[in-house]
């Protein structure tokens, strides 16, 4: 039975063989990250591995005890995505105890770049930010960057990149990988068809909406693939949603519904704010509110201020996508107008 706080640490049953096992993480915003735990007799499977933390170790560590499991019968990783707070604690776990380690074949790009000693984590975003026309923030950021240096050990790459449609089977049942680019260009849910669920990731969330193409190397249109994706899920079957973070939901067609509906709100917003005379996303991210507190841009912390400002980006793009503004680089600085 699920706790009335998701973030209570435990194996929680989802249903016969599947467990939640929330671990912590080391912010205020998103408090944990949940671990799926496939068991069977002779078969222990984990759906995403938690971030390479001692106190996420020491939480999965007495979770698995729970279900008379440790972690050297866990027999693979599949991870849904090249985020820390997913893949690390899996690399940590592999070089203790050999454990098999697969991701999706399109996260290759930042995982090859995130394997590199001396890589940085946001190096791309500074990039972005240039073009946003975010100067005010580049060096805040910048900062922040420094501190969280990549361990790159903790980036060694996968044993196995999933494709696009690849079953993969335990014991008793059937998962079907599905690429659902946005979030990262990368992502992976995973489908268990037979039994009604999805295994969401980051890609579908119960009460925040992702970042979108916050990664090493982000596509080129990250939220147009992260709309197309969700298109993708809505032509499937409704099944329980399983997120990596927030509790187990009913219903993937209905999270799916109101994302789509959010984005399309945001968009129009978006627009607005062009027609009321900003030129770049960072002038654009400025008039509108975040999260679903309606907090005013100026309020937001350097980290959070680069994820607002992207995000603008990213809506921009697709407004010119869609043939509702058009874009001009001057300098260094992409500027939108109707």
């Amino acid at each position: 039975m699920e706790p009335a706080d998701w973030t209570t640490p435990g194996a929680h049953q989802v249903t016969d063989g599947v467990y939640r096992i929330p671990l912590p993480l080391p912010s205020d915003g998103l408090k944990a990250v949940n671990v799926y735990a496939l068991v069977t007799d002779t078969d222990l499977t984990l759906i995403d591995a938690g971030w390479a933390l001692d106190a996420a170790r020491t939480q999965l560590d007495a979770a698995l005890t729970t279900i008379d499991r440790d972690v050297r019968d866990i027999s693979r990783f599949l991870i849904t995505h090249a985020h820390r707070d997913h893949y690390t604690q899996a690399a940590v776990i592999r070089r203790e105890c050999g454990t098999h380690v697969a991701l999706g074949i399109h996260e290759q790009h930042s995982m090859r770049d995130l394997s590199t000693p001396g890589a940085l984590t946001l190096t791309s975003q500074l990039d972005v930010l240039i073009r946003c026309g975010a100067e005010a923030i580049v060096t805040d950021v910048r900062n922040a960057m420094l501190v969280n240096a990549v361990k790159t050990e903790d980036w060694a790459l996968p044993d196995a990149w999933i494709t696009d449609g690849e079953e993969l089977t335990t014991p008793n049942r059937t998962l079907t990988a599905l690429h659902t680019p946005g979030h990262t260009r990368g992502h992976v849910v995973f489908a268990d068809f037979n039994h009604g669920l999805l295994f969401s990731g980051d890609h579908i969330l119960p009460h925040i909406t992702p970042s979108i193409g916050f990664e090493k190397q982000p596509g080129i249109a990250p939220l147009q693939d992260y709309l197309q994706s969700l298109d993708r899920i809505a032509q499937l079957a409704d099944l329980m949603l399983l997120p990596a973070h927030g509790p187990v939901t009913d219903s993937s067609h209905a999270r799916v519904t109101a994302l789509q509906l959010h984005h399309e709100l945001r968009l129009a917003r978006t627009h607005e704010a062009i027609a009321n005379g900003a030129s770049t996303a960072y002038q654009t991210a400025q008039q509108l509110t975040w999260t679903r507190r309606e907090f005013p841009f100026d309020t937001l912390d350097a980290f959070n201020s680069m994820l607002a400002t992207i995000e603008t980006a990213h809506h921009l793009d697709v407004l010119v996508l869609r043939g509702e503004l058009s874009v001009k680089t001057i300098g260094d600085i992409n500027h939108y107008q109707l």
